[in-house]
């Protein structure tokens, strides 16, 4: 059974009007997001996402073009298409004095929600807030107030929820830990259209993608098809002890940057080393682990235990290198 769509875009345009020359912040734009899913908008700063939310927020006009949201016209139903939606910004923008209970039931208060129809507690336990539902904002933790912006987003229970560049600036435990609220949003049903520029980001979090580049919608597609349209890959090792590497003369890898504690290499993902010798150098293990089919499901079933073992039958004992193999 096919998915509805919940936000449809045909022809939008922005053009802010600049004395010099007018800026085309939107140019065209089409894309649907279906009910259900979890939706990237991938692109640099300056690629047109922010301004795209801000039409649907309300705080942007559009110059042209539809926007449907939850079945309600843009132009014919704006309040009701902000009703439908629930923003979180990217930047932290709370009252200091007041508690998060407090907030929430001031956000459900402007929303127009009624007091015996607000669920404030259910929110604050979803986010992981609730022992600190009477504290002050101001005290607080960076990945709290991170997570309290969300619960804001949903004190309308919103079919939608947009997320601006959610990780922007934060550490990778905070970035983990958004994540997984997210995840968890999505799966009580709630559709999440996620705006980043974090490669990383997309991969884990996007069923679909979209990337803006000055405005225009240069690729959609499923993030498994986007990534498998890449031919080269970079991967970059952390390595806990120093390691000497030469650059050796194999198709399938090159060295970008060696130093101590990290490499850098490229890889062809298609190409593929067949033959294996028993004295076997770290490029060659390399090659293997990336490049054999039969290798690569080795490490899939048995995980880092059987990497573990064969990094240190050939003098590679490296856990945390072991540790990001299986992860690839």
């Amino acid at each position: 059974m096919d998915k509805k769509n919940v936000l449809s875009v045909k022809d939008l345009n922005k053009i802010y009007s600049k004395k010099s020359k007018p800026i085309n912040a939107l140019n065209n734009l089409n894309l649907d997001v279906q009910e259900g899913e979890i939706f990237g908008l991938l692109g640099p700063n300056g690629a047109g996402k922010t301004t795209f939310i801000n039409i649907l927020a309300g705080t942007t006009i559009k110059t042209s073009g539809k926007v449907n949201v939850w079945g309600f016209d843009l132009d014919k139903n704006p309040r009701q298409v902000r009703a439908s939606v629930g923003i979180v910004p990217q930047e932290v923008v709370l009252d200091p004095f007041f508690s998060p209970k407090k907030l929430l039931e001031l956000q459900a208060g402007l929303y127009g929600v009624k007091k015996n129809n607000r669920i404030t507690d259910s929110i604050l336990k979803l986010v992981s807030l609730d022992k600190q539902a009477n504290n002050y904002a101001r005290s607080l933790s960076g990945g709290m107030k991170r997570r309290l912006l969300i619960a804001k987003a949903l004190v309308h229970q919103p079919p939608i929820i947009f997320l601006d560049e959610p990780t922007a600036g934060v550490d990778v435990e905070l970035r983990k830990n958004l994540w997984e609220n997210v995840k968890l949003l999505n799966d009580q049903g709630v559709t999440i259209i996620l705006t980043t520029h974090y490669l990383e980001e997309a991969e884990k979090m996007c069923d679909r993608i979209g990337i803006l580049s000055n405005g225009n919608l240069v690729a959609l597609d499923s993030t498994k098809n986007l990534l498998n349209k890449i031919q080269t890959k970079k991967v970059t090792f952390k390595l806990d002890k120093p390691s000497k590497i030469k650059n050796n003369k194999l198709s399938s890898l090159k060295i970008l940057s060696s130093k101590e504690k990290e490499i850098i290499f490229s890889y062809e993902k298609n190409n593929a080393v067949i033959s294996i010798t028993e004295n076997e150098n770290f490029m060659e293990i390399l090659t293997k682990i990336f490049t054999n089919s039969e290798f690569k499901n080795k490490i899939r079933e048995n995980g880092k235990k059987f990497l573990n073992e064969y990094l240190n039958n050939h003098g590679i004992a490296s856990e945390s290198l072991a540790a990001q193999l299986v992860k690839l």
